[in-house]
């Protein structure tokens, strides 16, 4: 097995995965002496979700970034990947909870499996508000669909405090960025910024 950065001299090192953790997994811990993120690991936030143990390690690791490119702030975070979750960490560094959905391609996948005669369609870069034949009305119900779930909580957020930061991540981020424009950030690396504060708070 060919490993990453075996070419540099690694001092540190963290480890995070949604998956259960496997002999290959393993392999790697022990060759970099990694640390691996769990619900044990200390924390430079305050996370007060009431099952650690389920909390994806995703999930946790992006509210930590948004919590260094955003101190002092109240952010809601967008991953949207395989689901769409939603995580609000606050001002004071309190992680509070979140929202899971099914993100854009598994709507798709739920469409053509659940149902006799509707095809499987892929994402579109553009998209219809209404459809006028099968394939652009389920582009229109998945994409505008998802769309206007994310323009609602982004508003309900707004309502409340105005200083809000939206901030998206994942593979479907680059979708929500170009439409929502100049009312989000979007950061591909949200994650990996969190893991590294994690893993600094705890050397």
């Amino acid at each position: 097995m060919k490993l990453f950065g075996q070419n540099y001299k690694i001092t540190s090192s963290i480890l995070s995965s949604v998956k259960e953790i496997n002999a290959e997994i393993s392999a790697i811990v022990e060759v970099y002496s990694a640390d691996v993120l769990s619900e044990k690991t200390p924390l430079p936030i305050i996370n007060n979700y009431k099952t650690p143990l389920t909390l994806g390690k995703d999930r946790l690791a992006a509210v930590v970034g948004a919590s260094v490119l955003y101190p002092g702030k109240d952010v809601l975070v967008f991953d949207a990947g395989t689901c769409l979750t939603i995580d609000f960490i606050n001002s004071d560094k309190e992680y509070v909870g979140g929202r899971i959905s099914p993100g854009i391609e598994m709507r798709y996948n739920a469409l053509h499996t659940f149902t006799d005669k509707l095809p499987l369609i892929k994402s579109e870069k553009n998209t219809l508000v209404i459809g006028n034949d099968t394939k652009t009305s389920i582009i229109s119900g998945v994409q505008q669909g998802i769309l206007a779930e994310v323009k609602t909580i982004i508003s309900e957020y707004k309502s409340q405090n105005t200083d809000t930061v939206f901030v998206f991540t994942g593979g479907d981020s680059f979708y929500f960025e170009k439409e929502l424009k100049n009312s989000i950030f979007a950061n591909p690396n949200l994650v990996l910024i969190g893991l590294n504060e994690i893993l600094d708070y705890n050397e």
